[in-house]
């Protein structure tokens, strides 16, 4: 990991703009350097703030959005069109780059089968769009919110989750957060990517970024354990940047 960076803005929406016009520009690079790029979204508050500022961001059509794959690092396991689920809570950035060609690769919904089944076939996705005979695509960015518990993904400090080190999707069951069951990228899946960007604004989020910034491991504090192989950068507010040193 060649650089770990902590960006404080003045305020949540602020923070918003600024990660997105920093995001179009590393989706430029990335395409001038190898002609695609690989963007993993997340959803909650902060992740939902960033993907409406880049819907609307004047330089938004700069990136060439037909060479761009979109994908998940979670998803509440939910039936297609549920307002809970984060590809529906991202409406309305997906609406303004689908008709531009982006390849959008939403995790699957529940339509009656086991969360495992769902977890397999959008592992099959990501391999199939690999290089190399790889179980994933090499990711340019990838979006993680930090929760107030310093989780990030679907992988909760103390949860059977944070402790896969095989396969690159997983179901999780028994969620402290609702929905229960969701689908979550694992954290060496996590790992596959240049840069990691980490989301947190609002006071309540203080707490666990300090946690996650002494880098405990990953049973404590998952968002600690998660870092780029080329960048990673915090993205935090100033509320949520109170407890550190």
């Amino acid at each position: 990991m060649s650089g770990d960076r902590v960006l404080v803005h003045r305020d949540a929406a602020l923070l918003a703009q600024a990660a997105a016009a920093r995001l179009l520009t590393a989706l430029v690079d990335a395409q001038s350097a190898r002609g695609t790029a690989h963007l993993v979204l997340t959803g909650g508050r902060n992740g939902n703030a960033l993907l409406a500022a880049l819907a609307t961001h004047p330089a938004r059509d700069a990136v060439d959005w037909a060479h761009v794959d979109l994908w998940w690092g979670d998803e509440r396991y939910l039936p297609a069109g549920d307002p809970d689920r984060n590809a529906v809570q991202a409406a309305a950035f997906l609406d303004a780059v689908r008709p531009l060609g982006a390849r959008v690769h939403e995790m699957p919904a529940d339509d009656g089968g086991s969360a495992e089944d769902a977890a397999a076939r959008y592992a099959a996705e990501l391999a199939a769009a690999a290089d190399g005979g790889a179980q994933l695509p090499v990711f340019d960015v990838l979006l993680l919110g930090v929760g107030p518990d310093a989780h990030v993904a679907s992988l909760f400090p103390g949860h059977p989750g944070t402790e896969r080190t095989d396969g690159t999707v997983i179901a999780v069951h028994d969620s402290p957060k609702p929905p229960p069951t969701r689908l979550s990228l694992t954290l060496p899946a996590l790992q596959r990517a240049r840069q990691v960007w980490l989301l947190a604004a609002g006071e309540d989020k203080a707490g666990a970024v300090a946690l996650a910034r002494t880098a405990p491991g990953a049973a404590a504090a998952p968002a600690g354990a998660v870092h780029g192989t080329e960048q990673t950068l915090w993205f935090l507010d100033g509320a949520a940047a109170g407890e550190l040193a």
